[in-house]
């Protein structure tokens, strides 16, 4: 099932065929109508296949929620960074999924809630697959959950919605791309490390990432800090150094699970 890329269609996106765009995903092939007729996926709180991620990626529109919770940093190349959220403070590490696999925090990140769907493109963007993760074990022939076809073929109510919810996934990817690369272009990001003392005493470090600079951030011109006033910028700045404060909380997660 594809998307067609028009003027006024909020899945204009960038490409999510890059290896961290389908993190979860084991077995990720196209939706067809031949292929998954009969097909069912149960909606539930089972994040089971989050659980080994340290971080994910997080869209502009998402940070004013997710810096309540998470720390929001900058990875990826100098040249095009991206925002993400971090989860955990050791590789393959996720503080965030109880022993019931359920999500133990106010809100879910859409890179995760989008699961087990996901866009692929093979030509920049100008049309996009849906797919899904055959692997994902709330997917089966004939189960209990929502159908992805109705008995004439057509698209089930259920799926329309998720192809609207990865067409607005999709914009806002796009926007974010934009704002971290102006961001980059500025020259506000610099790599740093975070140092987290747990409470008996042992300090972990995490690396490869980067954050804002303050000082060169009050050095922006006039113009410049126009541009980023009116284009929102600044607010999720502001919003990505405040959640910096949330790394102790992730010491204390940590502390929690033993």
């Amino acid at each position: 099932m594809s998307s067609k890329k028009k003027p006024n269609d909020v899945g204009a996106g960038a490409a999510a065929t890059d290896a961290r765009q389908l993190l979860f995903y084991a077995h990720a092939v196209p939706v067809t109508t031949q292929r998954h007729r009969r097909w069912t996926v149960e909606r539930g709180r089972n994040y089971a296949y989050a659980r080994s991620t340290n971080s994910v990626p997080l869209t502009r529109v998402e940070f004013a929620r997710a810096a309540r919770e998470y720390p929001i940093v900058f990875a990826g190349p100098q040249e095009q960074p991206f925002p993400l959220a971090i989860l955990g403070l050791a590789d393959r590490q996720n503080l965030f999924i109880a022993d019931d696999s359920t999500w133990k925090a106010d809100y879910v990140p859409a890179f995760v809630r989008r699961y087990p769907f996901v866009f692929t493109t093979i030509d920049e963007g100008k049309t996009f697959t849906l797919c899904v993760d055959e692997a994902y074990s709330g997917c089966s022939e004939d189960g209990d959950g929502d159908r992805m076809f109705n008995d004439d073929d057509t698209p089930s109510s259920y799926l329309d919605g998720v192809l609207s919810f990865l067409r607005e996934y999709q914009a806002e990817h796009q926007r974010t791309q934009a704002f971290s690369r102006r961001m980059a272009t500025l020259g506000l990001l610099e790599p740093v490390q975070a140092n987290v003392a747990m409470q008996s005493g042992q300090k972990l470090s995490l690396t490869d990432f980067k954050v804002v600079n303050r000082k060169r951030l009050k050095e922006v011109g006039d113009v410049a800090l126009k541009e980023m006033f009116a284009a929102d910028d600044l607010e999720c700045v502001y919003l990505h150094l405040q959640s910096l404060q949330n790394f102790p909380g992730l010491a204390t997660r940590l502390a929690q699970a033993g």
